[in-house]
């Protein structure tokens, strides 16, 4: 029998520069390994075959100081529990400030009236080591837990930095948390102190969370005091029977030169939470030392940024990109805050202004932003000369290949438009993309260095060019070290290893391709499963939400009581747009054609909105199960839902469905 011709490589919609991409930081660190620059392939290869042999290799690349050596790379390989360069000592915080230019810009802070301030390494510094001294009073020690509610703006990485530098754990989320949710995540933690502002900007209007911050502070009963920080202008009382700090206080206060408190590798640097779609949120743990390579590696070589760069990504505090964004300080290269909505009614392009203002060099955003600035007609190159963005960065969700042609047209046909996907879990990324590969449209370009990232079948088995379960094979320095009030280990282990043990299930349908790339469907758990057949729910929306009568839209598959299975199609209407059979049958076309027929729901309906966690992920898996008549409460934690009044709406359309037509 003749041996089968190997599949066409499908064209690139991107490909790097030769010149360019070999003057790049991660072609610098492949020569280091003697690997081919221009071989990625090989280059991740090596990296996960040899995760001892890589990882010290970053290490040394970024030139990592220690108080204490390690004593080798990975002494015990298992997951949960590897356990990474014991003996090393270090703090995340010397190295977030050590390549900064005293009198170059560190942090620009930026809003969505167009307003910026700088703050230069120098003054980074001495906030740093003001408002460390300033928790040392307050009585931080080592260990200890610190807080904030506050939005993107400098005070919460200098709060953070500051946090970090004495051993003790930081934790932040952003002020459209009501006081209840953000207790919720705070109070497991028993913190000494809360870092609080006044309030946050967005869409032109001044959000007032003075009393939401002490309210907070009032749920909170292990804290010795809160800082206040006047962010918006507002005068906090001076009648407050708490103990107070104005963060003006802490901040300018003469202190010392900054001590940074060495600390093993593995302690705890900070607690992120879950999105809490059920029950209260998990309190997820990373260490120093795994954030500080894992970090590294990702801004530093995959999205080539060093001194002189600038990061700008949308982002809130409560969202991981927060922790990406502060550790762009890593590398020396410039962060950029911004409080406000992405598109303010008054200047929706404000982003694209400031990003050419301030020579951006990567613009990091989501696929819903760059969705809405195709559906509203934003030209950003024609306004803005946006010369300096190298890449523009994309994560949140699966970014339809629909949105790559409107960034070679409207932004700059040179720019690398790099999708990424990962985790608040390992607060980093599995795969997405690097100077040095091409970019498919619709896929992720491979997976990041250091992480053995493959497809599972329903055997556990690997697979290529088929859709699987992803799983991370081997170790990462950045998995968490352990969830918040688990003691055992139980619901860790739970929530990542109990399909496949010893191997790590994240909870995503993907493909890897024989090309190397990635392609990401959805959720797992939100599968569409219609008569045997798996279908991802991200196909649909892709499909769908390229129609310009649709703003956005939900698919979910329930299986009912009876055996059957229902599988509907909520979409929220743009401005004008009428949803009647003409609509219908445009969009079950679209679907037929643009993804298959077994893709066509049973019925399309029209929803007010779709509900959200509050880092913008569809609930798909609540909407479901509030269909199927489970309990609002054992469904959904309304302080996780961008808008809870949505929890009664469906599960009233799933009541309503129940009892038939004669119910409405």
């Amino acid at each position: 029998m003749p041996t089968p011709e190997p599949a066409e490589l499908p064209e690139p919609f991107w490909t790097p520069d030769p010149d360019e991409s070999a003057t790049s930081r991660i072609a610098e660190f492949a020569r280091r390994v003697g690997v081919d620059p221009a071989d990625y392939t090989a280059l991740h290869h090596w990296s996960v075959t040899d995760l001892e042999g890589f990882w010290a290799a970053v290490w040394d690349h970024f030139a990592v100081e220690a108080a204490t050596p390690y004593e080798q790379v990975l002494a015990e390989e298992k997951m949960p529990g590897a356990r990474w360069f014991p003996g090393a000592t270090l703090n995340y915080t010397q190295h977030a400030l050590r390549h900064l230019g005293a009198d170059a810009p560190a942090i620009i802070a930026l809003d969505e009236t167009g307003a910026s301030h700088e703050v230069t390494g120098e003054e980074l510094r001495t906030q740093v080591a003001s408002v460390a001294a300033t928790l040392r009073d307050l009585g931080v020690d080592r260990g200890d837990r610190v807080v904030g509610y506050l939005p993107n703006t400098p005070h919460a990485i200098v709060a953070f930095l500051a946090t970090a530098s004495l051993g003790a754990v930081w934790s932040v989320c952003g002020q459209d948390y009501a006081p209840q949710a953000a207790a919720d995540r705070f109070a497991q933690l028993e913190p000494t102190v809360l870092v609080a502002a006044d309030g946050y900007l967005f869409n032109g209007t001044t959000h007032d969370r003075r009393e939401a911050a002490l309210d907070l502070s009032r749920a909170l009963p292990t804290l010795k005091a809160t800082i206040l920080v006047e962010r918006a202008g507002l005068p906090w009382p001076t009648d407050l029977a708490e103990p107070t700090v104005t963060w003006q206080e802490a901040v300018s206060r003469t202190a010392p030169p900054l001590h940074c408190t060495p600390v093993p590798f593995d302690h705890p640097l900070w607690v992120v939470f879950s999105s809490g779609t059920t029950g209260l949120p998990k309190g997820i743990v990373h260490g120093h030392g795994g954030v500080l390579l894992e970090h590294l590696k990702t801004i530093g070589l995959h999205s080539d940024l060093g001194p002189g760069d600038r990061l700008l990504w949308y982002t809130t505090t409560h969202w991981m990109m927060w922790n990406l964004v502060v550790s762009t300080l890593l590398t020396g290269a410039t962060a950029c805050t911004y409080d406000g909505s992405p598109a303010p009614q008054a200047r929706p392009d404000v982003l694209w202004e400031l990003a050419a203002r301030h020579r951006v060099t990567l613009f990091g955003t989501s696929p819903q932003y760059l969705l809405g600035m195709a559906k509203f007609g934003i030209d950003p190159s024609a306004a803005h000369d946006l010369s300096q963005v190298r890449a523009i960065g994309c994560t949140g969700s699966t970014l339809p290949a629909s949105a790559y042609p409107w960034v070679r047209e409207h932004v700059s046909e040179h720019i690398q438009l790099a999708s990424g996907s990962g985790g608040t879990d390992v607060v980093s990324g599995f795969a997405g993309s690097a100077p040095t590969t091409p970019v498919w449209a619709g896929e992720l370009s491979a997976p990041y260095l250091g992480v053995a990232l493959a497809a599972y079948d329903t055997e556990g088995r690997p697979v290529t060019d088929q859709v699987g379960e992803l799983t991370i094979t081997r170790p990462m320095p950045s998995m968490p070290l352990y969830f918040w009030n688990d003691p055992d280990g139980t619901r860790y282990r739970d929530a990542y290893f109990s399909t496949y043990p010893g191997v790590w299930r994240h909870g995503d349908w993907i493909t890897r391709t024989a090309h190397g790339s990635v392609i990401v469907h959805g959720r797992s758990d939100s599968t569409l499963n219609r008569n045997g057949v798996r279908l991802g729910s991200a196909d649909i929306h892709d499909v769908v939400e390229r129609l310009p009568e649709i703003a956005e839209s939900l698919v979910i598959g329930a299986e009912e009581p009876d055996g059957g299975y229902w599988m509907p199609l909520f979409v929220v209407l743009a401005d004008g747009a009428v949803l009647d059979d003409a609509l219908r049958d445009t969009i079950r076309r679209a679907i037929r054609t643009g993804a298959s027929p077994r893709h066509v729901p049973d019925e399309i309906r029209q929803v007010p909105a779709i509900p959200h966690t509050r880092t913008g992920k569809k609930l798909e898996v609540p909407v479901k199960r509030l269909l199927q008549g489970v309990p609002a409460a054992e469904v959904v934690n309304p302080g996780a839902v961008d808008d809870p009044a949505l929890i009664d709406y469906y599960a009233r359309l799933g009541a309503e469905r129940r009892e038939g037509p004669e119910a409405t």
